[in-house]
């Protein structure tokens, strides 16, 4: 998108290209969560060219490569189609999003006084970088990413905790997702585990098939 035609009415791919820079500022530090909701909101209501262009002119461009051959070679097609879950909530009792299910580009999980469980390892994502925000009182919220998935985890807790021992690279090619939120009196958990479908008996060494320098993984 350029800033020529500023009057000209903005298509869903325009708007979709500046609602993933608004993601990579978040990522990177450069936009704050108040912030970023407040601007995605304006890009997907947007009219006109003149209307988004505002909304990352203090951003950085940001470069789309594709996938080098082969990587993530098998989980191709897990970017795309419609979110079938956009969020979860649970008061006195708990939440599940596991199995095959799609996660909505902005996905939040509210927690009081009750527990979640929110598992990407067989999910598919609306876009190619997804937030997940999770906040949790006086309850918990159990997140669970595969090995091969690049995740960023940038919550905290006040009289509780947000682990963040889930948090790091994936394959290349593979989708990204930043956690996000707090944890009050309660706490939030990313962990990575292997899919079932891909665990094979531990090698002699001790080495586990499929594990990842610095990730702790468990069964």
């Amino acid at each position: 998108m350029t800033s020529e035609l500023p009057e000209m009415r903005a298509s869903d791919a325009e708007r979709e290209r500046i609602a993933e820079r608004l993601r990579d500022g978040l990522a990177e530090g450069r936009l704050d969560m108040p912030e970023f909701e407040q601007r995605l909101e304006a890009a997907y209501a947007a009219r006109t060219r003149g209307e988004l262009e505002p909304l990352v002119r203090d951003l950085p461009e940001t470069e789309t490569t594709a996938p080098a051959p082969g990587a993530y070679p098998a989980r191709s097609g897990l970017v795309g189609g419609p979110a079938t879950s956009r969020g979860a909530f649970a008061f006195w009792g708990g939440f599940g999003r596991r199995g095959t299910w799609t996660v909505a580009r902005d996905f939040k999980a509210v927690v009081l006084q009750a527990g979640g469980e929110i598992d990407l390892r067989d999910a598919r994502f609306e876009a190619g970088h997804t937030v997940i925000r999770c906040f949790a009182v006086m309850g918990g919220i159990q997140v669970t990413v595969p090995p091969d998935l690049d995740v960023e985890v940038r919550g905290f807790g006040l009289m509780g905790g947000f682990d963040d021992r889930g948090s790091g690279e994936g394959a290349p090619g593979s989708p990204r997702v930043t956690i996000t939120g707090f944890a009050l009196m309660g706490g939030v958990g990313v962990v990575r585990k292997r899919r079932k479908s891909d665990k094979r008996p531990a090698k002699r060494s001790g080495e586990r098939p499929g594990e990842r320098p610095g990730k702790e993984l468990t069964d």
